[in-house]
């Protein structure tokens, strides 16, 4: 027998539509199921999403209330709030979306839970955290999608830089997806050959040029925001590779947000590490060996994450 795959997604915004439209293009579900507290909105974007079978091929796509996701092995959580007013600070804001992630956990407990979710909404390494703490299943089954769009992005700049295509190159970021995240030099290969303080392809390194590199990848979403209000492409196509990965059990190897329990001296966090994903969510944690300045940096995003979530609220 065939199994059905089905994909919910709990928030119909950019980021939302972006990643619907991505599976939908892609054809890894069979059933997409949008769910929004705006359900007219939901049903809107399930509709024009429908109407491009004809062209990409047979998926459903409906708009749904929360029972309705008990088919789902995966669920995308895309939901959140956004600034209320300058005055609001970043612990107000977080606090909300906490509020909203802790009943959004409640209704998927209640009728999904044994679906994977994947956590889109930022800050996305504070909000997996919270799922984790506020959810019945595993940790395992909560990935965050953390530095993958980071990791894409400076692959994307390498493979520009070198004149290779990214998918040739084989580097990474780690920590928080923001300011204090890490980009890995010392790992960092293409064609199996060390790019660190070495000449590859006929580019010297030029420490500069590699840091500004990084800094690009780091900022790019102030950047897109800057010229077009928001980030929502890239954000999709990162969402539907995990999905991928579960649905496919590939067990890629892909730089999520888990938590380390104790990798690198480090607990009680979210972050991105390597991890092997697959149909059980993070099955198993890949942990490079570190520099000892890469090894610094990453307990410092730790407890930059640490210090963010103080004051938090987030029991059940």
């Amino acid at each position: 027998m065939i199994q059905r795959r089905t994909v919910g997604i709990v928030g119909t915004g950019n980021v939302g539509t972006a990643a619907a439209y991505a599976l939908f293009n892609q054809g890894l579900a069979s059933q997409i199921l949008l769910h929004d507290k705006d359900a007219r909105r939901a049903e809107g974007e399930a509709m024009d999403l429908m109407h491009g079978q004809q062209l990409v091929g047979r998926v459903a796509c409906r708009a749904v209330d929360y029972p309705a996701l008990s088919d789902a092995q995966v669920i995308v959580l895309s939901a959140g709030a956004s600034q209320q007013s300058p005055d609001e600070t970043r612990l107000d804001l977080l606090q909300r979306n906490a509020d909203i992630f802790r009943e959004i956990i409640v209704q998927l407990d209640r009728h999904a839970p044994e679906a994977i979710l994947v956590v889109a909404t930022n800050p996305v390494d504070v909000l997996t955290y919270i799922c984790q703490k506020l959810s019945s299943r595993p940790n395992r089954r909560i990935i965050g999608t953390g530095t993958l769009l980071d990791t894409a992005r400076f692959r994307a700049l390498l493979g520009r830089h070198y004149g290779v295509d990214p998918r040739s190159v084989h580097a990474y970021i780690l920590g928080e997806h923001g300011d204090s995240e890490v980009p890995i030099w010392s790992n960092a290969t293409i064609g199996g050959q060390t790019i660190y303080e070495r000449t590859v392809l006929g580019k010297d390194w030029e420490p500069d040029t590699m840091q500004f590199l990084f800094e690009q990848a780091r900022d790019a979403a102030y950047e897109i925001i800057d010229r077009k209000g928001h980030t929502d492409t890239a954000i999709g196509v990162v969402i539907a590779r995990i999905v991928r990965a579960v649905l496919e059990d590939q067990q890629n190897v892909l730089p999520v947000s888990t938590r380390p329990d104790g990798a690198y001296g480090i607990e009680d966090v979210c972050l991105s590490i390597p991890c092997v994903v697959g149909l059980e969510g993070v099955e198993k944690r890949v942990d490079p060996e570190l520099s000892d300045d890469e090894r610094e940096a990453l307990q410092a995003s730790a407890q930059a994450l640490h210090e963010s979530r103080q004051g938090l609220q987030v029991e059940p």
